[in-house]
């Protein structure tokens, strides 16, 4: 491994990749260093059932990559990345064949909602008049107040309940179906704030920028990432895992995409002791169970309207979600799980061969556990997709410990590296001013445990990297990111 490099980073999800592109955007060498076989973390691509059928690793569909000030900067059209956008853009199935339908517009969504379209325009009209408002000041450091806004000002009066406050302002069972579905990917009880907070950001961005699915599978995100990086001159290696920070050479500033376990871990006693007393205290989130189909055909919806939606919430209506959640709350594993999936081929076809389907989905379990939910997950589809069975040619399934072997940030299964309570919201990965910053000389953290928290946006990465660039080499600008152009000799390279 060289030495030579101005700033090295560990872990290549999407925000080290993020942090390295902020970096070689400022002229520095960077050296990124993963451990997997391939960069990306959890937003990768792979044939995971049979050939020709590309399932996306985790993450699947991209609001915030759309929204986020990062992307906006890099610009993934320029590099030839294309999002495809389905037409409806999530559904909520219930049973007897209804459903409740979000599309890009408000005012078509609310027509569907019966006695609910006035509450629900209410609710979500101003919110997604206010454009990117919400999305800047969520992705933001929350550091600094952000611009006031009409939609801001609504966001923050009920941000902090619980989605089950919200929820009370619908009397359908659609629309409180629909809001529990989005907001329980929270991963938290639906009676905990800032349960709300989530879902009126997620319902939000369906109007504003839609839930896209990436053009050929997530990878090509994070491919024209670590091209970015390799045409600026610096290096994505790719099968070397690092276990302590002394393996590494010296550079002025070393940028950790890790979990607080992972720091600990890479860090042991060089850490101050309240320091890692704190870190330690990370709270971490449930599980998931994941399965990915191979499909001989596209899903039997019984809602007409859900087959042409890029993302499906399973469960139920509001109180039979909200009871699964409370259970595996209490470590339980609930039998009618709620289940999310993404049906990425309605929006991009060419995920699997001529008119065959890959079918995404998971549910949430206790942290840390082994218990196969696939006969679970099936059950759910097939409750509103009588059929969805006899369509399966090959399924593939990572239980909570085998999400974690995968990927070492999923501390228990917990995709989200991190609970999103309110307080690792507001104080991530602990109270400090600048959360990035460690007690270690020119050692940051870029990790989902920092803010803004989960997602694929690239934020945490993007505002780590310019907190080095101000601390150790004195830029105190905005690098132009639009200056990275990928050569046509980039890529990611494997350790020897």
């Amino acid at each position: 491994m060289p030495g030579d490099a101005d700033a090295i980073i560990v872990g290549s999800g999407p925000n080290g990749l993020a942090a390295a592109v902020t970096l070689a955007a400022a002229g520095l060498r960077v050296h990124v260093l993963e451990g997997a076989a391939s960069p990306g973390g959890g937003c990768r691509t792979e044939e995971l059932t049979l050939p020709g059928f590309r399932h996306d690793v985790c993450s699947a569909a991209h609001p915030l990559a759309l929204a986020s000030p990062f992307f906006r900067r890099f610009d993934p059209a320029a590099r030839g990345v294309g999002f495809a956008h389905p037409k409806v853009v999530y559904a909520h199935p219930l049973d007897g064949g209804r459903a409740a339908v979000v599309t890009r517009s408000v005012t078509g969504t609310a027509a569907g909602l019966g006695r609910d379209e006035a509450a629900y325009r209410r609710l979500m009209q101003p919110l997604a008049d206010g454009g990117n408002a919400i999305a800047d000041a969520v992705l933001s450091s929350m550091r600094r107040p952000p611009l006031p806004s009409r939609a801001l000002a609504d966001y923050a009066r009920l941000g902090l309940r619980s989605a089950a406050a919200v929820a009370r302002r619908f009397t359908t069972e659609e629309a409180r179906g629909l809001f529990a579905g989005v907001a329980t990917h929270a991963m938290l009880p639906l009676t905990a704030s800032p349960t709300a907070g989530v879902g009126l950001l997620l319902g939000s961005l369906a109007h504003t920028v839609g839930w896209p699915v990436v053009a050929g599978g997530s990878a090509r995100l994070t491919d024209a990432m670590a091209e970015a990086v390799v045409a600026a001159g610096g290096q994505v290696e790719t099968g070397h895992w690092v276990r302590s920070l002394a393996e590494l050479p010296t550079a002025p500033a070393v940028l950790l995409d890790v979990s607080p376990r992972g720091f600990l871990g890479l860090a042991g006693e060089r850490l101050p002791s309240r320091y890692r007393d704190a870190l330690a205290r990370f709270r971490y989130g449930p599980g998931i169970c994941k399965v990915d189909f191979a499909l001989s055909g596209p899903v039997p919806w019984q809602n007409e309207a859900a087959r042409k939606a890029g993302t499906l919430h399973l469960g139920g209506g509001f109180e039979e979600i909200a009871a699964g959640e409370a259970a595996v709350a209490r470590g339980e594993h609930p039998d009618s799980p709620y289940v999310l999936v993404v049906q990425a081929c309605v929006a991009d076809p060419a995920r699997a061969p001529d008119g065959q389907h890959t079918l995404w989905a998971y549910c949430h379990v206790p942290a840390g556990s082994p218990v196969d939910m696939t006969a679970r997950i099936e059950s759910q589809i097939e409750r509103f997709a009588p059929g969805f069975t006899d369509l399966v040619l090959a399924r593939h399934t990572r239980t909570a410990v085998q999400e974690e072997a995968m990927n070492p940030n999923y501390v228990g299964g917990d995709i989200a590296c991190g609970a999103q309570t309110v307080r690792q919201v507001l104080a991530r990965p602990l109270a400090r001013w600048n959360p990035y910053r460690t007690p270690l000389r020119g050692v940051y953290l870029c990790s989902a445990a920092t803010p803004p928290g989960p997602a694929v946006h690239g934020r945490c990465g993007e505002l780590a990297a310019l907190t080095a660039l101000r601390e150790v080499f004195g830029v105190h600008e905005q690098p132009d990111l639009s200056a990275l152009r990928p050569s046509p000799a980039a890529g990611a390279r494997e350790a020897p």
